[in-house]
C-alpha cells in the first residue's frame, strides 16, 4: 500500500468516527445569556502608588434635557460616537494605596440612584481589598452618587474610615435650613448626604479641612468649586507621576470636550463650574497629567489633548501589573 493510500484512509477513517460521536452525541440546547461582565475594577501604578478604578455600576441619564445645549445637538454629538440619549453613564470610584494608607474617593450610590448602581463593595472586595481596611474617604462632593456609599442603613460601610470634605460642602449640604428651603425636587440631594454622612459625624471620623490641603502625604485636595460649593480636586503625587481626580467637572464627553463651555443642570454655580473645568482642562493639557473622571466611560482614566478650542480624551493604555 503507498503512503498516499495510506493517508486517504487514515482520514476517512477519522471523518467516519466524527459522524459516529456526533450521531450518538447531539447538539445540546443553546446556552442562555450570562448578562453580567467581569468585576469592575483597572489597577494601574502611579509611581510606588497603586491606584485602582471601581465601578459603582452605570445610570441612564437623558443627557439630551440636562446640558445646556439644544437636545438636537447633543443627538448629534452622542451620534458621532454612537451614542445616544439615555446615555449609560458610568459612576466610578477611586482607590489609592500610598503604601502606608488606603484612600478611597468617593463611594457611588449605594441605593440611591436605583438597582444599577451601588456595585462598589462587592467591586472592592473583588479587587482584593476589604471595607474595614480603607484608612480614609475624600468626598468629592456630597451629591448622591458619590456619597451614597458611605452609609448601609443607619451605619457607616467603612467602619474605620475617617471621612473628608471640604467644609463649603458640608455646610451647603448638611444643613437643615438648607433642607427646609430646598425645592421639593432637590430635597433628597441634602437627605441623602445627610444620611450618608450622619454614621461618621456620630463618631467623630467626620472632618472637614478647608480649601486646598495635604490629607496624607501625595495626596493634596484641590478646590475646583462650582459644581457644588465645595467641589474638591483630589491631586495624587508619587515619584513625579501624578493623578488628577476630578469628580464631576465633566459628565458628557462626547459633547463637553469639544465645547468644553456646556454645563449641566447639576451645577449649583454654572458659570462657576465652567470656569473651574477651563482651568482644570487647560493645565492638565498642557502638563500632560493624568485624570480620573467620575462620569467618563469606566475606568475613567485617560489624558486630554488639545483640539482647537476643545479637547480629545486618550484612554489609558490597558496594562498588566508586574
Amino acid at each position: 500500500m503507498t503512503q498516499a493510500k495510506l493517508k486517504q484512509l487514515v482520514q476517512a477513517s477519522l471523518i467516519a468516527s466524527a459522524f459516529a460521536i456526533s450521531a450518538g452525541h447531539p447538539a445540546s440546547a443553546a446556552a442562555p445569556l450570562a448578562k453580567t461582565n467581569a468585576p469592575g475594577f483597572h489597577r494601574i501604578m502611579l509611581g510606588n502608588f497603586e491606584v485602582t478604578a471601581l465601578s459603582d455600576g452605570t445610570v441612564d441619564l437623558p443627557v439630551d434635557q440636562l446640558l445646556a445645549e439644544k437636545p438636537a445637538k447633543t443627538t448629534e454629538a452622542l451620534s458621532k460616537v454612537f451614542l445616544k440619549a439615555p446615555l449609560e453613564t458610568s459612576v466610578n470610584t477611586f482607590l489609592i494605596n500610598t503604601g502606608s494608607k488606603l484612600v478611597l474617593v468617593d463611594t457611588g450610590a449605594a441605593s440611591l440612584f436605583g438597582p444599577t448602581l451601588g456595585k462598589l463593595l462587592a467591586n472592592l472586595k473583588a479587587s482584593g481589598y476589604d471595607a474595614a481596611q480603607i484608612d480614609e474617604i475624600y468626598i468629592t462632593h456630597m451629591h448622591p452618587d458619590h456619597v451614597g456609599g458611605l452609609a448601609q442603613g443607619a451605619a457607616a460601610a467603612f467602619p474605620n474610615a475617617v471621612v473628608r470634605a471640604d467644609k463649603r460642602d458640608a455646610d451647603f449640604w448638611l444643613s437643615q435650613a438648607n433642607l427646609d428651603a430646598a425645592p421639593a425636587a432637590s430635597k433628597g440631594f441634602f437627605q441623602g448626604a445627610m444620611g450618608a454622612i450622619k454614621p461618621y459625624q456620630s463618631g467623630d471620623k467626620f472632618k472637614p479641612f478647608d480649601g486646598k490641603t495635604e490629607l496624607v502625604p501625595g495626596i493634596v485636595a484641590t478646590p475646583s468649586y462650582g459644581h457644588t460649593p465645595g467641589h474638591t480636586a483630589y491631586t495624587v503625587t508619587s515619584e513625579g507621576k501624578t493623578l488628577l481626580l476630578i469628580g464631576d467637572l465633566i459628565h458628557v464627553p462626547a459633547v463637553q470636550m469639544g465645547k468644553p463651555g456646556v454645563t449641566i443642570q447639576f451645577d449649583s454655580d454654572a458659570k462657576a463650574a465652567s470656569a473651574a473645568r477651563a482651568k482644570v482642562f487647560a493645565q492638565a493639557a498642557k502638563e500632560g497629567t493624568m485624570i480620573g473622571a467620575s462620569h467618563i466611560s469606566f475606568p475613567g482614566m485617560g489624558h486630554l489633548r488639545s483640539a482647537g478650542k476643545g479637547y480629545e480624551w486618550v484612554p489609558v493604555n490597558y496594562t498588566q501589573l508586574r
